[in-house]
């Protein structure tokens, strides 16, 4: 029989396989070396960047003062009613607005449209038109707010209604009528 293996390359186990394994395990060991290193420069890196970010950001978001934070909302308006003040956040629908004015009075319905909270118009509705001299009489929340505000000679219905994207805003305004009964149905 033929040794067939006679060829395949010996592996020799001595001087020559042992200063191989020492030059693989001694450039493992600076790998090793270099990765740790890298590793925690990394890391020093990482939070000297953090900190850097934090004292930045710190610096930045100083409050401004007081009055340059009302200078950049836009002040409420007053339309076609004089003594009925309006959010700057709404904007008039023309279509389906129609005032009638005289020269003693306006009347009519006014219709707005914005992207303002329910809430906010409600306290913003209350507290103004109370300034103006209104008195609110009563008001109903439910999916859509009423509010009943009345002057001498004057009557005021706010109606807020949420929509999908925007909230929608009706002022009615009419002149109250004087006679000597009392109640609504006469």
């Amino acid at each position: 029989m033929k040794n067939t293996h006679a060829n395949a390359p010996r592996i020799e186990y001595g001087k020559n396989t042992e200063s191989i394994g020492g030059m693989v395990m001694a450039n493992l060991r600076r790998c090793r070396i270099l990765v740790g290193i890298s590793a925690v420069l990394l890391v020093f890196i990482f939070f000297l960047g953090c900190t850097r970010l934090k004292t930045s950001t710190k610096s930045s978001e100083r409050p401004e003062p007081v009055a340059k934070r009302h200078d950049k909302t836009p002040a409420p308006l007053y339309y076609d009613f004089e003594d009925v003040l309006v959010p700057s956040e709404l904007k008039v629908d023309k279509k389906k607005s129609f005032v009638y004015h005289a020269p003693d009075f306006s009347a009519g319905v006014l219709v707005l449209k914005g992207r303002v909270e329910v809430n906010s118009l409600v306290r913003f509705f209350d507290n103004n038109m109370a300034k103006d001299n209104w008195r609110l009489v009563s008001s109903f929340k439910s999916p859509r707010t009423i509010m009943f505000f009345n002057k001498p000679n004057r009557g005021c219905i706010i109606n807020i209604t949420e929509k999908q994207f925007t909230t929608e805003v009706e002022i009615w305004v009419a002149p109250t009528m004087v006679t000597g009964e009392e109640g609504l149905l006469k």
